[in-house]
C-alpha cells in the first residue's frame, strides 16, 4: 500500500468520523440519572460558510421562529478593518454582514435585514432578539445611549420603537430604557416584557401594539434604585436590588417569568404582575460577570430541563426545572468546537437541540445535537 493511499485514508476517516461528545460533568449523580438528564454532542458543521463573502461579528442574540429556522444578531460593527479587508480592497475576505440574519435548519442563510433606517433609532449595540407569536420581531441595544426596543416585520418593515436614545440610568421612568438586553412577549396579553438591563435595573412592562408603559419592578419585586451598589460578594446577603446587566426574561408554559440577573449569578421567579416567587443562586464563588446570562427550557410539555449559559466559565448547565438544582454541565473556556470564548446566548430547537452565541472575540454560533 502506497503512502499516498494511506494518507487519503487517513484524511476520510477524520471527515467521516462522528463529533465528539461535549464533555459532560454530572453534578449530582442521583438526581441526574433519576431526571434522566440529556447528552449532547457538538455539531461543528453548523452553520454552513455565509454567503456574499460576510463575516459574523459579535453573536450577541438567537432565537428560533414557528419554522423552525434560527434567527441571530451579531454586531457587525464590531468586526475589525483586518476582518473587513474585502470591502477596502485590501484582501479577498471579509465584508460588513447584515446584523439580522435568519438561517434554515440546514444551517443555510435565508434572510438577512437591519441596520439604521428612517423612523427608528437602531441601536448602537445590538443585543437581543426575540420572535413573537404573531410573527413580529423584537431588538433591543446595549449602548450607553441604548434607550429603546425596536418591533420590526419578519421582513425587516419598521413597526414600533418604545423608548429613545438617552445617557444615563432610570430605573423608574415610564418614557424611556436604560440598555435593554432581552424581551419576552405575551401576544394574549398585548405586553411586552423587557430585561432593562445593563443601565437601569428592572424589568419593565409595556404595550406590545402602543407602546403605552404598564408597570415595572426590580428584585424580589420592589421598587428598583439606581443608587451605587458594592462590588459582588458571595459572602454577603442576596442583594436587594438587581445587578447590572438584567440580562434576560424568558416565559415558561406555566405562566412563569424567569428573569436572569447575571451579575449576582442568580434567576428570580415572579409572577407576570411583579410578585415575586422565588431566586435560586449557581456558581456563587464566581466574581468575574456573574454566571446566570440567559437560560432556555426543554421542549418536552413540562419543561423539565433549563439549559443555561454561563460566560465566566464557559460552560452550558442543565438544570432541573422542578427543583432549580444543577444536574450536569458541559464545555470549558476555549476556542476549539465545544468549547466557548464569552458565550452569551442559548436556544433550543423543536427537536431539543441547543445552539449557542459567543461575544467579544468568540464571534460564532454553535449546535450541540441532543442525543437522547
Amino acid at each position: 500500500m502506497s503512502s499516498r493511499t494511506v494518507l487519503l485514508g487517513a484524511v476520510l476517516a477524520l471527515l467521516v468520523a462522528p463529533p465528539a461528545l461535549a464533555q459532560m460533568t454530572i453534578v449530582n449523580p442521583v438526581l441526574a440519572a433519576k431526571a434522566g438528564a440529556p447528552q449532547f454532542q457538538v455539531d461543528p458543521f453548523f452553520p454552513k460558510p455565509l454567503p456574499n463573502n460576510w463575516l459574523l461579528g459579535q453573536v450577541s442574540g438567537l432565537r428560533f421562529d414557528g419554522n423552525g429556522n434560527l434567527w441571530v444578531i451579531h454586531r457587525a460593527g464590531a468586526l475589525t478593518s483586518r476582518e473587513l479587508a474585502a470591502d477596502k480592497g485590501q484582501a479577498r475576505c471579509c465584508s460588513k454582514t447584515p446584523p439580522v440574519l435568519v438561517f434554515d435548519p440546514s444551517g443555510n442563510v435565508i434572510k438577512s435585514w437591519g441596520g439604521p433606517g428612517a423612523g427608528y433609532d437602531w441601536p448602537k449595540s445590538e443585543h437581543g432578539i426575540y420572535i413573537d407569536d404573531e410573527k413580529f420581531v423584537w431588538i433591543g441595544g446595549n449602548d450607553p445611549t441604548d434607550g429603546q426596543i425596536l418591533k420590526f416585520t419578519m421582513d425587516g418593515k419598521f413597526v414600533l420603537q418604545i423608548g429613545k436614545r438617552v445617557e444615563g440610568p432610570d430605573s423608574n421612568a415610564t418614557d424611556r430604557l436604560g440598555s435593554p438586553a432581552d424581551v419576552a412577549v405575551d401576544t394574549a396579553a398585548k405586553e411586552v416584557y423587557i430585561a432593562d438591563g445593563y443601565n437601569n435595573r428592572r424589568v419593565a412592562v409595556f404595550d406590545s401594539q402602543t407602546g403605552a408603559y404598564k408597570r415595572h419592578w426590580g428584585a424580589y419585586g420592589k421598587r428598583p434604585s439606581d443608587e451605587k451598589r458594592p462590588p459582588y460578594d458571595p459572602a454577603a446577603a442576596p442583594s436587594q436590588q438587581f445587578a447590572n446587566p438584567v440580562h434576560c426574561v424568558r416565559f415558561s408554559k406555566d405562566g412563569l417569568l424567569y428573569v436572569c440577573d447575571r451579575s449576582n449569578s442568580r434567576y428570580q421567579i415572579f409572577r407576570k404582575d411583579g410578585t415575586f416567587v422565588s431566586e435560586h443562586f449557581f456558581e456563587k464563588q464566581t466574581r468575574l460577570n456573574g454566571t446566570v446570562y440567559e437560560l432556555a427550557f426543554s421542549q418536552d410539555p413540562g419543561q423539565k430541563f433549563i439549559y443555561m449559559v454561563d460566560g465566566s466559565n464557559g460552560e452550558v448547565r442543565i438544570v432541573e426545572r422542578a427543583s432549580n438544582e444543577i444536574l450536569a454541565r458541559f464545555g470549558r473556556v476555549g476556542r476549539q468546537a465545544g468549547e466557548f470564548t464569552a458565550v452569551h446566548n442559548i436556544a433550543v430547537d423543536s427537536a431539543g437541540n441547543i445552539y449557542t452565541a459567543e461575544v467579544q472575540t468568540g464571534q460564532r454560533i454553535q449546535k450541540f445535537r441532543r442525543l437522547d
